[in-house]
């Protein structure tokens, strides 16, 4: 077996490159999902349903992408296709979605159109966002994966800052942040053409400057035979991943509960904390919407100031645990700061729990899976550990809302137990 070669830094950027629009797409759809839905009309104790469907097209599609793209050689590469396709979908359903409001439909009718289009959305961006994780997986050596995953970590908080930020900045240059009654604002309208333009640029880059290795190059960096590689089936692989894929999966499941209760309350928690207002009508819910982009910026600055930290550990666990822990404190302050500037301090906290989501698992599993084959297809099943979390979080948010006395800033309370049960969890994990 023939390994893989170092490759220079410009090479490893360019494989994720992408990753920065795709990026920018899911930025501004989580920031901006509970916002569009509660402005067409959708009552508090129902927001966590709607976020039901994001990572139920995740769990459905990534898998199916991986496992398809192990299977296909073209003359584009195994993993670009998928990337390009979905990209391209992206694009035209970033254009429809915030217009929901727009099309003079009833309420229910605007719903269900948003629903679809929020279903369609996630499926592209996730057919967009696996390839980038693979390619890693396929091309680079255990040496520079660790550097590899932390570029598109930083790639992936430089898109999360364009995309978060986009509502308040348009807000900022004149576009109205104000609409009538279930439309949503220009501001966010905008801000959606915009990223979607951004996305294909930086999609069509990544494929002009990317060569994937024919079958024959590939064989020779990753000797899995083909009886290998066509032989097992997705309950097989799951029953014989490594024991650290089940480990971390496990420390995946507390984290990602957690963050889809901040995507989901923190519009709502805001308004209410800062602007004392729970009415979604109101200028000031619809100002806490432009600032929960803002705090969700400062939450990728920490994040991307935390990732340049973390190499420095020796202790790859602790570094984890104490990221986790971190942002477990994040969680449990928002409640109780009135002032929306001294938010950042908690969002910064919150950054460093994300860094760790966004880099260590990836490097852990996939340095387990080396010898297995089967790399696109376990990792499209790995990510049923981002998926099925938030599935049954959103499941549950309702009725937990409702235990916690249905005030939406007691969701981030919640959301802090859980990371604190994420870093606990680390513990089982064995690493060199």
């Amino acid at each position: 077996m023939k390994q893989k070669p170092n490759l220079p830094f410009w090479k490893l950027w360019n494989l994720s490159f992408g990753f920065f629009g795709v990026q920018i797409a899911y930025a501004l759809q989580s920031a901006n999902i509970s916002r569009i839905f509660a402005t067409l009309g959708a009552d508090p104790h129902n927001l966590s349903y709607f976020w039901i469907l994001p990572p139920l097209m995740g769990i459905l599609v990534q898998p199916i992408v991986g496992t398809l793209s192990d299977k296909t050689w073209t003359r584009f590469g195994r993993r670009i296709p998928y990337l390009f396709i979905g990209a391209a979908v992206a694009v035209a359903v970033m254009c429809l979605l915030p217009n929901a409001g727009s099309l003079g439909l009833t309420i229910s009718a605007a719903m269900i159109f948003g629903l679809l289009m929020l279903m369609l959305l996630d499926t592209s961006i996730n057919m967009a966002m696996q390839p980038f994780k693979m390619l890693v997986g396929d091309m680079v050596n255990e040496e520079q994966k660790a550097k590899a995953y932390s570029i598109q970590s930083f790639l992936c908080n430089a898109g999360s800052i364009v995309g978060y930020v986009f509502p308040f900045f348009f807000t900022w240059i004149g576009i109205s942040n104000k609409a009538a009654e279930g439309v949503i604002p220009d501001s966010v309208i905008w801000s959606f053409y915009i990223g979607a333009a951004i996305l294909i640029l930086c999609v069509v880059y990544t494929t002009a400057k990317v060569r994937e290795w024919p079958p024959e190059e590939y064989r020779e960096y990753n000797p899995v035979s083909e009886e290998k590689e066509d032989s097992a089936n997705w309950l097989t692989l799951l029953r014989n991943a490594p024991s650290t894929f089940w480990k971390v999966g496990l420390v995946q499941f507390f984290c990602w509960a957690a963050f889809m209760y901040m995507w989901t309350y923190t519009n709502g928690t805001i308004a209410d904390t800062c602007w004392g207002t729970t009415e979604v009508s109101s200028e000031g819910y619809q100002a806490a919407g432009n600032w929960v982009g803002i705090l969700f910026a400062v939450q990728a600055v920490g994040s991307v100031v935390w990732a340049a930290l973390l190499p420095q550990f020796k202790n790859t666990r602790m570094a984890y645990m104490l990221s986790l822990a971190l942002g477990g404190i994040g969680f449990a302050m928002v409640p109780f700061v009135h002032n929306q500037y001294v938010l950042f301090l908690p969002f910064l906290l919150i950054g460093c729990a994300w860094a760790a989501m966004l880099a260590m698992p990836f490097a852990l599993v996939t340095n387990a899976l080396q010898g297995y084959g089967h790399m696109g297809a376990y990792l499209g099943l790995f990510n049923g550990t981002i998926c099925v979390p938030q599935i049954a979080a959103a499941a549950l948010g309702g009725a937990i809302l409702h235990l916690v006395g249905s005030t939406q800033s007691n969701m981030m309370l919640v959301a802090g137990v859980l990371l604190f049960l994420g870093a606990a969890s680390v513990t089982a994990i064995k690493t060199k």
